[in-house]
């Protein structure tokens, strides 16, 4: 780190169980170099970054940070907020109140875009800056890599839960539709078949559309087992309702950061 300034570190997107991991690495290897004065941890990402919701990271005990980076979900709580031109320059303009001169942002695909934004405000201001992007994203659909970190521990889930499923489906007559998440990757819908031991184990179909269960029946042991792992948002039960995910909200978390706030500089 060539530059003497100010670190922040923000979350974004969906949680996962390893994304603290990212988050203590970067606290700690930060708090290593002479240059950084005073790490931050922008609450809820970039809307913390814009509300100047900052705490201070600089002082938290490495113990802490340990056990905060083997807690599930994200925390420094995270946003859905996909920012526009105008809400980067907002970003920049606090970053740049503040004398950030590193930007880590944890998530996918909309917060390396952010990341480009804003550094391009920052080079148009003359302002030495650095934006780093964390990868992180259970959907695993970034470029250039082979995996991103959050996508193996939400696969190995969706294999158990599809195990048991099976299981179950064997003693219960029935289908089962299970739509997963993952946009239009398909990595984790994937992962599903991880679990199958015998040729006619669960599930029997992974689709973008629904398939005639005739066409289906064959490949199982008896009707009634049928099972179908469908993929997509535009399936309909017996009474034309869509078939969504209920999604939970997250963990509440074990360990927490303890750090301070950061007074604010620009709003009172």
């Amino acid at each position: 780190m060539d530059l003497a300034g100010k670190v922040v570190v923000a979350q974004g997107g969906g949680p996962t169980a390893v994304i603290n991991q990212s988050l203590a690495g970067v606290v700690l290897e930060s708090r290593k170099f002479p240059q950084v004065s005073r790490v931050y941890g922008a609450i809820n990402g970039v809307e913390g970054i814009v509300n100047e919701n900052f705490i201070d990271l600089t002082q938290e005990t490495t113990n802490n940070l340990e056990q905060v980076a083997k807690t599930p979900s994200s925390a420094l709580l995270s946003t859905r907020v996909k920012p526009d031109e105008q809400y980067c320059k907002e970003i920049f303009k606090v970053l740049e109140a503040h004398d950030v001169r590193y930007f880590f942002y944890i998530g996918g695909n909309d917060s390396a875009e952010t990341l480009r934004i804003v550094n391009k405000y920052a080079k148009q201001s003359k302002y030495e800056f650095r934006a780093i992007h964390i990868p992180k994203t259970i959907d695993n659909d970034l470029i250039l890599n082979d995996h991103t970190p959050g996508y193996g521990s939400a696969a190995r889930f969706v294999a158990q839960t599809f195990m048991g499923i099976n299981l179950d489906n064997r003693a219960l007559a029935g289908v089962h539709i299970g739509v997963l998440m993952g946009r239009h990757a398909g990595f984790l819908t994937a992962a599903s078949l991880i679990s199958q031991k015998y040729c006619d184990d669960g599930p029997h179909l992974i689709d973008y559309k629904l398939t005639p269960l005739e066409d289906v029946a064959n490949k199982t042991r008896h009707m009634p087992d049928e099972f179908i792992n469908a993929a997509g948002n535009h399936l309909t039960d017996a009474f034309k309702y869509y078939v969504t995910p209920l999604l939970g909200t997250g963990l509440r978390s074990t360990h927490r950061l303890r750090a301070p706030r950061v007074p604010k500089i620009l709003t009172k």
